[in-house]
């Protein structure tokens, strides 16, 4: 397969997306609506929503200001993120997320999580009548383990169901396990990955160190998910090194993990119209092998997959 999505939709891709799960929440429809325009100027083309994502809020402002330029734009969404209720629940949930966006197909539409080993004939099952009913062009899956994507992709060839073309995996300086097997996978199979959390769920902006609010002060997931001492450490050294090359962190948070080969593109996101400049900045950073190198060291690289550390 090829990662070329933008031949495979007949659309142009962005090397970047952005992500809406804050409107109608922590953005209300002005902040959204700014937001969305602030990503259009910048050449953004792909936005990705969620069934789940601020109880529908999200999709249906998104549905509202792209209605004007929908075949210029690249809409995805996820369903099946709760765990799995059975096939009626996704063909609902897919027929809502269409309603919402005002729109007959999407471009991508992913498998939010893994439903299980013993139900994802029937989720697969599910995506193959949905596709063939015209509800989206491309199939994608998020938060699988490499095995888990193998895994569906032979028994979507199986069962008729189309190919996994995308990934969407965790993926930014301090949580690098993508590094291990997804995306060497999708690079040797040819699956795009659009990554989330570049910013590590602000950590990376600098804010903490400022002592700053977000969702590492205010979710006790993501609080869990940044606790680590080495990882604060990591988001103040960017910050020093950002000083130096006259950039914002997280314009080389983003750019960081833009320059990987295996990401297609990395998913940004921000909760108010202020905070889009500094990420939007990475598709200016000059990221040579020497900066790229500085900032990988700022984190552990994750042991190869057979751990045989003299093969790394």
């Amino acid at each position: 397969m090829s990662r070329d999505l933008g031949a495979k939709l007949g659309k142009a891709v962005s090397a970047l997306a952005f992500g809406v799960m804050q409107f109608g929440g922590k953005a209300d429809a002005p902040a959204s609506r700014a937001m969305y325009d602030q990503a259009r100027a910048a050449g953004i083309t792909l936005f990705d929503a969620a069934y789940i994502y601020t109880d529908g809020a999200a999709e249906t402002l998104l549905g509202e200001f792209s209605q004007s330029e929908r075949d210029n734009l690249v809409l995805i969404s996820k369903c099946g993120y709760a765990p799995y209720q059975g096939r009626a629940a996704l063909e609902a949930q897919v027929r809502e997320s269409l309603r919402r966006l005002r729109v007959d197909q999407v471009d991508i539409l992913y498998l939010h999580r893994y439903p299980g080993d013993d139900l994802l004939d029937e989720a697969l099952e599910c995506m193959r009548d949905l596709y063939r009913a015209g509800a989206f062009a491309l199939l994608g899956v998020s938060n699988f383990a490499a095995w888990q994507v193998m895994k569906a992709q032979a028994r979507a060839a199986d069962l008729g169901a189309p190919p996994i073309e995308v990934l969407q995996p965790m993926y930014n300086l301090v949580k690098r396990q993508a590094e291990v097997e997804l995306l060497p996978m999708a690079l040797a199979e040819g699956i795009a990955v659009h990554s989330y959390s570049p910013l590590g769920g602000g950590l990376l902006t600098g804010k903490y160190a400022s002592g700053g609010a977000g969702r590492l002060t205010e979710d006790d997931r993501y609080a869990a998910r940044y606790g680590p001492t080495w990882m604060h450490e990591a988001a103040v050294a960017l910050a020093t090194v950002a000083k130096e090359v006259g950039q914002p962190p997280e314009a080389l948070a983003v750019a960081w993990a833009a320059t990987h080969p295996g990401i297609s593109a990395p998913i940004i996101s921000a909760s108010r119209p202020g905070q889009m400049a500094a990420a939007l900045a990475a598709t200016e950073v000059e990221m040579t092998p020497q900066l790229y190198a500085r900032l990988s060291a700022l984190s552990p690289t994750p042991a190869p997959a057979t751990d045989r550390l003299e093969e790394a």
